[in-house]
């Protein structure tokens, strides 16, 4: 196997060590990770709404579908959606839901969205210093509803660095998805619950060139008449998918 003439110096062994150009080549292939498990996610938020949207594949006919997900509620009003290796999602979604909870023991309120995304960024931060640990190959993508700031969305990288988006993507067509909700995006224009699901259905449909079945998606959504977070059911997301094909 050939390997490149930063990585046959053995700079990619260790965690910890940049190599003479500036990498941390572990964290950037915690990043490639996230491509290579094949599936893009979507999240993005409208004039009083946030959506996280992500394809469903079940890899195997004898598996239970209900039991394949990316879609995680953290508490009840902060849902994400993880992107990359479902193990690594599953532990940082456990962390995660231990940090909210600590926080509500400790302060009395619930955790707002945007220090959850801060903690969970800075612990992935902590991961890419020290040798015992690995980063996580997984891209976390929180939204929820602020009485004050109205929707938000959050993504966690492995990196440690998170921000707010109006809407962002992770995953396989990541960069793609990102350009075509960039052009959408750019009139900044005010959409209603019904279009920002749809705009979310419509971005991943085009980058993947895919018609998808409504088991084919996995939706999750707050708004501020329901700020509690729950995921879509086949038959809403049906009644989107058509509203789709109607329009066109």
């Amino acid at each position: 196997m050939s390997r490149g003439a930063n990585s046959a110096s053995g700079y990619d062994r260790h965690i910890t060590i940049f190599s003479p150009d500036g990498h941390l080549y572990q964290v950037e292939y915690a990043f490639k990770a996230i491509s290579n498990a094949g599936i893009t996610s979507v999240a993005l938020k409208g004039k009083d709404c946030a959506v996280v949207c992500t394809q469903k594949k079940v890899p195997d006919k004898l598996l239970d579908p209900d039991t394949v997900t990316h879609v995680f509620q953290l508490t009840p009003t902060i849902g994400c959606v993880m992107t990359g290796l479902i193990a690594d999602a599953r532990a940082q979604v456990a962390r995660a839901r231990m940090e909210a909870a600590e926080w509500r023991y400790k302060f009395g309120y619930d955790i707002p969205v945007h220090m959850l995304a801060k903690r969970v960024a800075n612990l992935a931060q902590v991961y890419t210093q020290q040798a015992a640990m690995r980063p996580y190959g997984v891209a976390m993508m929180l939204i929820a509803y602020d009485d004050e700031a109205g929707p938000q969305v959050f993504k966690c990288d492995p990196a440690g660095y998170y921000a707010g988006y109006k809407g962002t993507s992770a995953g396989a067509k990541g960069q793609e998805a990102i350009n075509h909700l960039e052009k959408k995006l750019k009139k900044d224009p005010s959409l209603n619950t019904e279009d920002t699901v749809e705009l979310a259905i419509t971005t991943l449909s085009t980058v993947l060139s895919v018609d998808f079945k409504p088991a084919d998606l996995e939706i999750g959504i707050v708004t501020k008449d329901d700020p509690l977070f729950r995921t879509l059911s086949v038959l809403e997301i049906e009644q989107h998918i058509t509203r789709i094909v109607e329009r066109d």
